[in-house]
């Protein structure tokens, strides 16, 4: 009995793993880290085919599949647990407030964030845009300076495959 419950965990816990490396590999290849993605993907096919292969080997045991697929699901929410801890790669926020924009721009590049104002025209005339481009593991930090300055400020947030050139706090001054 306990060897069958051992392998509901196994099989559980391989599934957990397989696509929360999944996740992660997808991750790297989005952001063009293609070796990397390799790499991980070696050990994901492995962990995937040897979990299949017990439940197939099982497939008359329903409990085999049930772990199986909850293992899937799990793994699923764990790998992106993953990938917010992680944050891999940059992002671009633009940010529209009517509460004094210029003093936030002020204010976040004092805290050393690069902000480039652009005008906008909306339903109520122009406003400025508030445009910052910085590593995706900073972003929390802005979010809470932004709607610490304004709550009801409109902020987007896209992802940034590649950036080249300009001002981020992150590198060393003499680059």
């Amino acid at each position: 009995m306990l060897a069958l419950v051992g392998g509901y965990f196994l099989i559980f816990l391989a599934r957990v793993t397989d696509v929360s490396l999944a996740t992660l590999r997808m991750l790297l290849l989005v952001r063009g880290k293609r070796f990397y993605a390799a790499g991980i993907g070696l050990f994901e096919v492995t962990i995937y085919v040897v979990a299949l292969k017990y439940v197939v080997d099982r497939l008359n045991d329903p409990a085999s599949l049930i772990f199986y697929a909850m293992g899937f699901a799990t793994g699923n929410i764990i790998g992106s647990i993953i990938e917010e801890k992680v944050a891999l790669g940059q992002v671009t926020v633009q940010v529209i407030t009517l509460h004094n924009p210029l003093e936030l721009a002020e204010t976040l590049r004092a805290a050393g964030f690069g902000v480039t104002i652009t005008e906008g025209q909306g339903r109520d005339g122009c406003h400025p845009i508030l445009n910052l481009s910085f590593p995706r593991k900073q972003l929390n930090e802005i979010q809470q300076m932004v709607n610490h300055w304004d709550p009801g400020a409109f902020v987007v947030v896209h992802e940034a495959r590649t950036t080249h050139g300009g001002f981020c706090r992150y590198r060393s001054k003499g680059k």
